[in-house]
């Protein structure tokens, strides 16, 4: 039966049996075994998902020497949406990382990581619930990339900052904690050193905030932010910063419930959204059947949100934390014993059952 598909990604027609279409991006190293899993997770929820899978790696790269081949682009500007795995990026040299090449090449510029405490895992901070949100500007600051070798053994990197990413990340992380029912938001900064470029930054936040008087906003220098996400992470609601404090500071906040691990990442942009887990390719444990796919089953849960389906993913959401809750079938880096198959198993047996819990 025709009808209509409301959600994040946009309204379309459809019929009844006519699936999603999505770019599935496995990536290297533990990519592909992780991107497996989650579609095995995503596929258990009956959403139906065509699934366009294109190879991108750090071998194709330097093979190709394009940082970011053209089919990998062509086919998330023709699906908009892709769920992606870790891609291997070379440190100190070699090519430009593939997550800012592709943020920049579809100016994806809200990178937006929950961070949550997972029920029945033990963890430092395993008394007190953490529930945050990250929202992080993704497309300038120093990931601009601009930097130049003055004379030899002397380098400049440029830090751009400009008020139409600042408002523009500013406003979506309002509207999202708005529509979410989020209640506190800071924006966290160096503005005390850097007074233009952090100091625009804050201006353009302030004005975006004084438009939204129901929800309360404070700002926090950089340092302390960390500090304080140390000593009481369960203070924070919602965390506003620019590109190079958020990408820090979300792995920071990640050390709080786990590890990046079991942490998902969504970036987002006017056309096109990239869901990915935010840990690395991880080489030395490819292909042993040691990684643990939550992160980017739980990049899926917001991709399943993105698209409108929210029923789906609450169902998967309630299933991988039942899978935690018991304890009895997680990976090892999370204390368990179980192989990557074993974990998804029992994530898509939870799905499938539909007795995830509250």
């Amino acid at each position: 039966m025709p009808g209509r598909r409301e959600g994040a990604g946009g309204t379309r027609e459809y019929n009844e049996v006519m699936p999603y279409r999505v770019t599935l991006i496995p990536g290297d190293g533990i990519g592909p075994e992780v991107a497996e899993a989650a579609v095995r997770a995503v596929n258990a929820t009956g959403v139906a998902i065509d699934w366009e899978r294109v190879e991108l790696t750090g071998k194709i790269i330097e093979e190709s020497r394009e940082e970011l081949p053209a089919a990998v682009l062509e086919s998330v500007q023709r699906t908009r949406v892709g769920l992606k795995g870790p891609v291997t990026t070379p440190i100190a040299g070699g090519f430009q990382s593939v997550n800012v090449a592709l943020r920049k090449a579809l100016d994806l510029y809200a990178n937006v990581r929950p961070v949550r405490t997972l029920p029945g895992l033990k963890t430092r901070y395993q008394d007190v619930k953490i529930d945050l949100i990250i929202f992080r500007e993704n497309t300038e600051d120093l990931y601009a990339g601009l930097e130049h070798e003055v004379v030899k053994d002397v380098v400049t990197s440029l830090k751009v900052i400009t008020r139409r990413a600042s408002e523009r990340i500013a406003r979506y992380t309002f509207e999202y904690a708005r529509r979410l029912g989020r209640k506190r938001i800071t924006a966290v900064h160096k503005a005390n050193i850097m007074k233009l470029g952090d100091g625009l930054f804050l201006r353009c936040t302030r004005e975006v905030a004084r438009e939204y008087p129901e929800l309360e906003y404070k700002e926090l220098i950089v340092d302390n932010a960390s500090m304080q996400l140390v000593l009481r992470p369960e203070q924070f609601d919602v965390l506003l910063m620019p590109n190079l404090y958020g990408d820090i500071v979300s792995d920071l906040a990640a050390g709080l419930v786990g590890g990046l691990g079991i942490v998902p990442g969504a970036n987002i942009g006017e056309e096109c959204a990239v869901f990915e887990a935010v840990h690395g390719s991880a080489p030395d444990i490819a292909g042993k059947g040691l990684a643990n796919p939550t992160a980017l089953m739980l990049s899926a849960v917001m991709m399943l949100e993105h698209l409108g389906e929210i029923a789906a993913a609450r169902r998967l959401q309630r299933a991988i934390e039942k899978v935690y809750r018991e304890g009895r079938r997680l990976t090892p880096d999370v204390g368990g014993t179980a192989s990557t198959q074993q974990f998804t198993d029992a994530v898509v047996e939870a799905v499938q059952a539909g007795d995830g819990g509250a």
